[in-house]
């Protein structure tokens, strides 16, 4: 569904001289960048994967602030984008480099399994203050992911708009994690814009990692009970179960659904005909495949299809970190803090996989690669394997 919004490449209009253009190619092709939305920094982990220096996160979650910093290196500002102006974005960014803004807002607003969202919702538009900052500071790259029901909303448009009045190029495309390498069922919106010309997103195949399971990412971490916590990592920690969900875990198989159990072991809610359509809860992950989409409670075995492929238990926090694509030792609370599942769970379930994060930046580095190769020759493009990594 990728689509360059301008036929030509224009040469870039946010440049204040051209002796300024002529500076950042002889710095490096720098790109620095500004994360609205920031959480705790999963996107920002992989626009630095990809040779992006991340300078500032933006978010309204206080808990964001330790594992956003403390991993990427970055500021954190506590603020809501509705109060940001251009004038504080500016003096974040790096002098002499290419300027990214990056912004997931809140997908919970745009999801379809939101039923009650509307636009009275002060999420819903958080998108347009994002647009407004585009405007306001027009740097010469921006990106920002979401659900995909989002292009169905108006207020998408309305950001596309801004985009094009201000002479951005774009490429928009619906993603299927999984093709990339995230060892999950995840499928994305993920915009790529630029003033420089017309850019797009790179391809499975171009980014080169093959698609992964569930076994390749966690299968040798230590064993755990439920509710058993690991002494070496207090991330590494299950959530208890109750004796009624003892014995609906030990009923389950890898990939089955709660409609392979006996009947009493069946909640009354899906014994209704309303609930019979929901199979994906109480269900166990399958080692071969990747793992369903991983949401907010993945914690919970009961709250999707988050029971371990053969420990009867729901994966632990750290497991969920993997899976969603984080590293082994990315630290979501300070040392000796205590591990607050719920918010942790929050942080990882909303993050911007930091692989897809990868792509996203790798596709905007060979962007800039490609326009200054045109304009001035001598650069070259990255790949998955690149020492950037």
């Amino acid at each position: 569904m990728g689509f360059a919004l301008q036929s030509v490449i224009e040469r870039i209009k946010c440049m204040e001289t051209e002796q300024r253009v002529r500076h950042k190619v002889v710095e490096d092709q720098q790109i620095t960048a500004v994360d609205l939305f920031c959480g705790a920094g999963g996107l920002s982990n992989g626009l630095k994967r990809a040779g992006i220096d991340v300078s500032l996160g933006i978010d309204i979650d206080p808990a964001c602030e330790y594992p956003f910093s403390f991993n990427n290196g970055a500021e954190f500002l506590l603020k809501s984008v509705e109060e940001l102006n251009a004038e504080e974005l500016e003096g974040s960014f790096k002098e002499n480099a290419f300027r990214l803004l990056a912004g997931c807002a809140p997908c919970q607003t745009f999801s379809p399994y939101n039923k009650k969202a509307t636009p009275e919702d002060k999420r819903w538009w958080l998108l347009l203050n994002f647009a407004r900052l585009v405007k306001e500071v027009s740097p010469e790259l921006v990106t920002m992911e979401n659900v995909p029901t989002l292009r169905n909303h108006g207020v998408f448009e309305e950001f596309l708009r801004t985009l094009f009045d201000s002479g951005y190029c774009a490429d928009i495309n619906i993603v299927n994690c999984e093709d990339y390498g995230i060892p999950q069922h995840r499928r994305r919106l993920v915009l790529v814009a630029s003033r420089l010309g017309a850019i797009r997103m790179m391809t499975p195949e171009e980014f080169g990692r093959d698609r992964t399971t569930i076994r390749d990412w966690i299968a040798d971490l230590p064993s755990l009970r439920a509710g058993e916590v690991d002494i070496e990592d207090q991330m590494h920690q299950a959530s208890s179960l109750s004796e009624l969900n003892m014995k609906r875990i030990r009923a389950s198989r890898p990939g089955g659904t709660w409609r392979d159990w006996e009947e009493a072991l069946i909640a009354k809610c899906h014994r209704r005909e309303s609930g019979k359509t929901y199979p994906g809860v109480y269900g166990r992950m399958s080692w071969d495949e990747p793992a369903p989409t991983i949401t907010t409670q993945f914690f919970g075995f009961g709250s999707g299809r988050f029971g371990h492929p053969e420990q009867d238990r729901a994966i632990s926090l750290r497991e969920g970190a993997i899976l969603q694509g984080f590293p082994r030792d990315y630290a979501f609370a300070p040392p000796g803090a205590p591990i607050r599942k719920k918010e942790i769970g929050r942080l990882i379930g909303n993050a911007v996989p930091p692989m897809l994060g990868e792509v996203i930046g790798k596709s905007i580095v060979n962007h800039v690669n490609c326009w200054i190769d045109e304009t001035f020759g001598s650069s070259r493009e990255v790949s998955a394997n690149d020492g950037t990594s």
